[in-house]
């Protein structure tokens, strides 16, 4: 197939284009570049310079005729989130539709988009699953949720058939060394880890150690980045073959506390990796642990590279590459 992949030039998107290439699709990148880094783009692929914000330039991107687009150009900052709405307004949402009425326009049909697990808040019950109450904390969460309503009617009312992804905690660098471009103002835990690692940091935060987990400290599901590419290429297979839409989690179904990950990178960087201990922040849920078991049945998808060890390997690498 023809994939235009929007946001291709980021962390994730930039490992979603790398799987779709090694599954033969023909891949073109549309991206604007604000988060996006060049050094993550493939030679092989057609760039288009473009924002989605501005309606001329999805319709000259879509005119060149494509069978299913990729949509990962949301903000994503929780935190930032509650401080801009109006921002993550323009962006997430008005963005999204400006992408769907343009796709619906050029006759382009299937849409991969990718989710969070922030659109179900704090959880009444673990692991979490696709049937969980949705009532998201922060305000970007609530834009996802929005975008998942809205793609509905749109499968309703123009045939759009989507596949939406709920990613819990996207960590890890392409175990092969590329894409490796790093994120930028990262605030995830392992690229702030690793910040620290590399002395781009004097140190970090731990927010919160008293929660009510087996080291006082947050537990959260994390999932390799090149397992959430694979999942993305299935899901487009999926639409494609059953012509049905399709809303599923995707997590490693193992958690892992924010100590247990900074012991572990202290092991496998042998840096000191100063850090203190503070308040919890606000709306952080004590645990965050899905069930992949609809992805698994639906689209037979296994995380193979979501251990810790490779986790934080594959971004030591990338961290180590890129100061050189």
């Amino acid at each position: 197939m023809k994939v235009l992949v929007i946001g291709g030039a980021g962390y994730i998107g930039s490992h979603v284009v790398k799987e779709l290439m090694r599954k033969g699709h023909s891949v073109a990148v549309f991206d604007n570049l604000s988060s996006g880094l060049r050094q993550n783009l493939f030679s092989e692929n057609e760039f288009i310079y473009g924002n989605i914000l501005i309606q001329q330039d999805l319709d000259a991107a879509f005119a060149r005729g494509f069978d299913a687009f990729v949509h990962l150009a949301a903000f994503k900052a929780a935190g930032e989130s509650m401080v801009e709405p109006e921002k993550y307004s323009v962006n997430n949402l008005t963005g999204t539709i400006n992408i769907m009425n343009a796709a619906v326009r050029h006759g382009c049909l299937k849409m991969v988009f990718s989710s969070s697990a922030a659109v179900f808040g704090e959880p009444e019950y673990l692991p979490i699953d696709e049937k969980h109450p949705k009532n998201p904390e922060n305000y970007y969460g609530f834009t996802k949720l929005k975008i998942e309503e809205i793609m509905a009617w749109y499968d309703r009312l123009r045939s759009l058939k989507f596949a939406a992804l709920r990613y819990f905690n996207a960590a890890g660098y392409d175990v092969e060394g590329f894409p490796c471009g790093l994120e930028q103002k990262p605030a995830n835990l392992l690229p702030v880890i690793m910040e620290t690692a590399m002395g781009m940091r004097e140190k970090m935060k731990v927010f919160g150690t008293d929660y009510d987990t087996r080291d006082g400290t947050c537990i959260r599901d994390y999932v390799h980045v090149t397992d959430l590419a694979v999942a993305h290429v299935l899901a487009l297979d999926y639409i494609s073959k059953s012509g049905e839409s399709l809303v599923v989690n995707l997590g490693s179904e193992k958690g892992v506390t924010v100590k247990e990950m900074l012991e572990t990178a202290r092991k496998i960087t042998g840096r000191e990796i100063r850090a203190d201990y503070a308040e919890r922040r606000a709306g952080d849920p004590a645990a965050l642990v899905a069930t992949s078991a609809y992805a698994r049945e639906k689209l037979g998808w296994v995380p193979k590279h979501s251990d810790v060890d490779t986790l934080l390997k594959s971004t030591w690498e990338a961290y180590r590459k890129n100061a050189k």
